[in-house]
């Protein structure tokens, strides 16, 4: 289950929108191995809601687009699949019978500007923020190098099957 709360009112939310990046989070984590229900939370806010979160989750006092809670935890360098795949979960982890994945924060209005400052889509930069938090909540992280390349060629695999792909200027 997918639930999407929209908490600002500066940038449209479309159902469209919401739709689409329902569809992305189902598809992401089914590729990913995630063979029992879940939950995940996405909640669209402004500038200064995510610089508030940021603040006070990670210490960092600026804005950023987008801010990832997951709720399993990893081993170093490990992913749900080369963990959590067709295991059984405690009830800690558990909420009417579905595994609570975490949450997610999207600033729309940090996505809009980047969809300017990057030359694509408004749509293509919401898709690939929900993308990459699903691919933090799933163990992924991009702190080294092996594992940027890694998340990032899952990030743009995942987005290819959506067709929503990076703009190449030649």
């Amino acid at each position: 289950m997918i639930f999407l709360d929209n908490r600002q009112t500066k940038v449209e939310n479309t159902k469209e929108l919401e739709d689409i990046l329902t569809h992305i989070i189902d598809y992401a984590l089914k590729e990913e191995k995630v063979d029992i229900d879940y939950e995940v939370s996405v909640v669209f806010v402004d500038n200064e809601e995510i610089r508030e979160l940021n603040k006070n989750f990670r210490e960092i006092d600026r804005e950023t687009d987008v801010l990832s809670f997951p709720m399993l935890e990893f081993p170093y360098q490990k992913v749900y699949k080369d963990v959590y795949t067709g295991r059984s979960f405690e009830d800690s982890y558990l909420n009417e019978g579905r595994l609570v994945i975490g949450d997610i924060a999207i600033s729309l209005e940090k996505a809009l500007e980047q969809s300017v400052e990057y030359g694509h889509s408004f749509l293509r930069e919401v898709a690939y923020l929900t993308v990459h938090s699903v691919l933090h909540l799933l163990g992924y992280d991009h702190m080294q190098e092996d594992e940027k390349v890694l998340m990032r060629k899952r990030e743009e695999d995942i987005l290819a099957k959506f067709d929503i792909v990076r703009q190449i200027d030649l």
